[in-house]
């Protein structure tokens, strides 16, 4: 069915800005839809970069390294909704989010299958020590030798963090002939043969190769520290691609040192360089079979170019439609159009009444709903409102003064 095309704010009025190198998938979404204020940047911002910038703009698109304070929420009046061009979205403050109304959007599942890949293919160089021959024959040293490499057939993979990565790391894995036990704080239903160990301890006594993906919280900070250090096999293999405050670096290091752990693959550090060429520094520098790759594990052209269609998509149903599937912070709807009627946004605070003041406001000034829909989280509501078009201003002028009220649009 067809949508009236003349949207409340012109689109030449709107100003959309990507930082980071986004994949151009999502650029070009927007510029084939019409939209001629499309900026690109391939670098993050400072946050007093942000504050400058983001006052005239209405879409954003960040990854990982753009820090987004409640400091440029403050500051992003025209703000709709902001998109993660990556898996994770704690470089958002959402309850900051939440409160402007401000919809966040990332892609939850885009690169799974790079870092996954990634992961087992670290796996098999360090189970054969290909790192140390590497450089022996980079020295111009002829190293051929089998002790210590071993096949990853019949080896122990741990997991944990049984999520959209893990779990398909444990699906290769298997695919391998590896037996899989992994442990997550929430009950996981196994893929496969995997078992469900009951304790993290039981993860790392039990493996010749751990791999970590869990998410950065307080609770998982250095979750790879001294005391369980202790627990891992000797010469067992630890892999983290995952988030760099997860392993305690400095004990890492003197585990390999001592001889505990046979090897690693670190692709994420608790401090990492702002862009490419940038001094860097690691204690693990230098240790005998290990993999230092710079935040890659989804840096695949499939992963970015799966990331940027994801989430360019759910910022344009947003946009264009008020569709908030996927989003971190005001509810999730998805609506379908009614013809010969404007269609009003409205986020409000989460307390009682909103709802009814807005119909009696309606039906005491005669303005006919021809639909509605509401759903609320913890904090915050959202009510998608189709009126006829000859009222749809009056309509939007009463909205804005219902209590509670965050932020009204007139989609179309």
């Amino acid at each position: 069915m067809a949508i009236n095309s003349n949207t409340s704010y012109p689109k030449e009025k709107i100003r959309i800005l990507f930082l980071e190198n986004i994949s151009d998938a999502a650029v070009r979404k927007f510029r084939e839809q019409g939209y001629k204020h499309v900026e690109k940047i391939s670098k993050a911002l400072t946050e007093d970069q942000l504050i400058e910038v983001i006052k005239d703009v209405h879409i954003l698109g960040i990854r990982s390294k753009t820090q987004i304070s409640d400091n440029v929420l403050r500051a992003a009046n025209k703000l709709q909704a902001i998109g993660c061009f990556c898996i994770g979205v704690n470089q958002v403050n959402l309850k900051e989010a939440t409160k402007n109304g401000v919809v966040v959007f990332n892609a939850p599942y885009s690169n799974t299958r790079s870092v996954a890949e990634l992961v087992i293919g670290s796996a098999i160089m360090l189970i054969r020590r290909i790192p140390d021959k590497n450089k022996a024959a980079h020295e111009g040293v002829w190293f051929k030798e089998s002790t210590g490499s071993f096949e990853l057939r019949g080896k122990t993979l741990g997991i944990i963090g049984y999520g959209n990565i893990g779990s398909q790391v444990s699906v290769l894995a298997e695919s391998l002939g590896m037996k899989v036990i992994f442990y997550d704080v929430e009950t996981k239903l196994p893929l496969g043969n995997a078992t469900d160990a009951k304790s993290l301890k039981e993860v790392i006594a039990g493996s010749d190769i751990v791999t970590l993906h869990v998410p950065e919280t307080s609770q998982t900070k250095n979750l790879i520290n001294k005391n369980n250090l202790r627990y891992f096999k000797k010469g067992a293999i630890l892999i983290n691609y995952a988030r760099g405050e997860v392993v305690d670096l400095e004990a890492l290091h003197k585990s390999l040192k001592e001889g505990i752990i046979g090897g690693a693959a670190i692709d994420v550090f608790p401090a990492e360089p702002e862009k490419n060429g940038d001094k860097f520094y690691t204690p693990l520098q230098g240790c005998a079979n290990v993999i230092l790759t710079p935040h890659i594990g989804g840096s695949t052209e499939e992963a970015q170019q799966n990331i940027g269609e994801d989430v360019g998509v759910k910022l344009f149903n947003y946009l264009e439609k008020g569709i908030t599937f996927g989003s971190h912070t005001v509810p999730a709807l998805a609506l379908p159009p009614q013809e010969g009627s404007h269609r009003i946004l409205h986020i409000h605070n989460n307390i009682p009444g909103v709802l009814s003041e807005i119909n009696t406001q309606m039906s005491q000034n005669k303005i006919n709903i021809l639909s509605q829909y509401l759903k609320t989280n913890e904090d915050i509501g959202y009510v998608v409102l189709d009126v006829n078009k000859n009222i749809s201003s009056k309509a939007m002028k009463l909205l804005k003064n219902v209590k509670g009220t965050i932020k009204v649009r007139v989609l179309y």
